[in-house]
């Protein structure tokens, strides 16, 4: 299916179990259950499988929709998780990724996409609707934290955080760099 055709929608507790499906049984990347920048790296170590499942599920329930799921037809292909940036405390402590200023910013921490829709334009697409997403819950400004390959190129499980181009096509700016791969991406909201 053409990203043109894919539904976006928030993850609620309805959807839940489509999450679930997406992320199959080791929870997308290794038991991650997108709650790497959540917690600190010690107690994600711990919680690595169910009980980041678990931690996540609980996110979910209590109403945030800490992000969006993208739709061909029935079918869950895409996650892009998206929140207030304070809901990712591990960003806070990350040298590279620390706050570029005191703006409040909701942040792009994770994609996932069903390993048959890869490399089809679908991150850039599921970041169009996160950022829709986030605009109605009062967000003024978006961040993200690519991977800059250059020409290079990693497996699809080490760039959870997005590839620059899809930021760079969806109309984000770079705000910082403090590695020469990892830049801080932003796009302001009117």
């Amino acid at each position: 299916m053409e990203p043109s055709k894919l539904r976006f929608e928030p993850l609620t507790p309805e959807r839940w179990s489509d999450l679930e499906t997406l992320f199959g049984a080791k929870g997308a990347c290794g038991g991650c259950w997108c709650m790497t920048w959540r917690l600190t790296r010690s107690e994600f170590a711990r919680g690595k499988g169910e009980s980041n499942k678990r931690a996540f599920k609980k996110v979910v329930a209590s109403g945030e929709a800490p992000g969006v799921l993208a739709y061909a037809g029935d079918e869950p292909i895409g996650w892009c998780a998206i929140a207030p940036r304070e809901s990712y405390p591990g960003l806070a402590r990350s040298r590279i990724l620390s706050p570029v200023d005191q703006q409040r910013v909701w942040s792009v921490s994770c994609f996932f996409v069903a390993k048959p829709f890869r490399g089809r334009g679908v991150t850039e697409q599921l970041l169009h609707s996160a950022v829709k997403y986030a605009r109605s819950r009062g967000a003024r400004v978006v961040e993200g934290y690519p991977q800059d390959l250059g020409t290079g190129k990693l497996p699809a499980p080490f760039v959870w955080t997005g590839l620059l181009p899809s930021f760079t096509k969806a109309g984000f700016k770079e705000a910082a760099r403090r590695s020469p791969k990892r830049p801080i991406m932003r796009m302001y909201l009117k």
